[in-house]
């Protein structure tokens, strides 16, 4: 195609129902999100490896577009981590899981070689975590 720029991914947006929880469930995670920022109705976090993670409050949403509903189901979006050990995959569960996080999977040495676990954020996203066993990766 002559003329066509190819767009490049900038940021994955998320619409919150509870800001606060949301900002604490992403800085438990370990994401450095500024102090006073679960008080906005628009967060974005710029991480230093190239990607954006967006968050709206439904009030924000709701007033810029007028056809969002509140999504039903289960979720479409995966959020992958990756951490450094398979240790931090356990210890990272253990942290969020106890400050409220839900459950989606215990953490478990998967087939593909990587241990892996995952939660829930407070709007039901499901959040990955995972690291390459020894030996493998």
């Amino acid at each position: 195609m002559t003329g066509f720029t190819q767009p490049k991914l900038h940021t994955i947006w998320f619409v919150v129902r509870d800001m606060p929880g949301s900002m604490d469930f992403y800085h438990r995670l370990g994401l450095q999100i500024p102090d006073g920022e679960e008080h906005s109705p628009h967060v974005e976090y710029e991480s230093a490896h190239g990607y954006s993670i967006g968050f709206d409050s439904e009030a924000v949403v709701k007033a810029t577009d007028d056809h969002w509903r509140e999504p039903s189901g289960s979720a479409r979006v995966n959020l992958h981590f990756q951490l450094e050990t398979p240790q931090q995959v356990d210890e990272t569960y253990a942290r969020v899981i106890a400050a409220g996080a839900g459950v989606h999977a215990p953490p478990w040495d998967a087939f593909c070689g990587q241990r892996f676990a995952c939660v829930t954020d407070p709007d039901g996203n499901v959040v990955s975590l995972f690291a390459d066993l020894p030996g493998q990766g």
